[in-house]
């Protein structure tokens, strides 16, 4: 079955760090591949977070992240991993990991791609 399996999340107060992971299921993220995360919260869309082209690990974060979220891969694992630190409240939504052939991790995060593979999702709740 052609899948990606998160991991990770949960609660953090408010400063904290969390990371997540998503693994590719029966098929590689190869260089074909730009990948990353998505979050929506209570009443809002889906919104990029931080994509990587798996090419040459070029990286696109939202503004809301820049200097708080790192993305990174490991080829050898079909992994992506999501390092949030400085966690505030209004990161607190649904995370998903999101896979999409033949394009720019720009492209992927600004949704202006066909997702190929989308994760099954995970909650951070930042809150004291």
């Amino acid at each position: 079955q052609l899948q990606l399996v998160q991991s990770g999340g949960g609660l953090v107060q408010p400063g904290g760090s969390l990371n997540l992971s998503c693994t590719a299921s029966g098929f590689t993220l190869d260089d074909y591949y730009a990948v990353g995360w998505f979050r929506q919260a209570p009443g809002k869309g889906r919104e990029g977070v931080s994509c990587i082209n798996s090419g040459d690990d070029t990286t696109f974060y939202a503004d809301s992240v820049k200097g708080r979220f790192t993305i990174s891969r490991d080829k050898t694992k079909n992994t992506i991993y999501l390092q949030m630190n400085s966690l505030e409240p209004e990161d607190a939504a649904g995370y998903y990991c999101a896979a999409s052939g033949g394009v720019t991790e720009s492209r992927l995060c600004r949704r202006n791609a066909v997702i190929d593979y989308w994760g099954h999702g995970t909650q951070v709740t930042v809150s004291s």
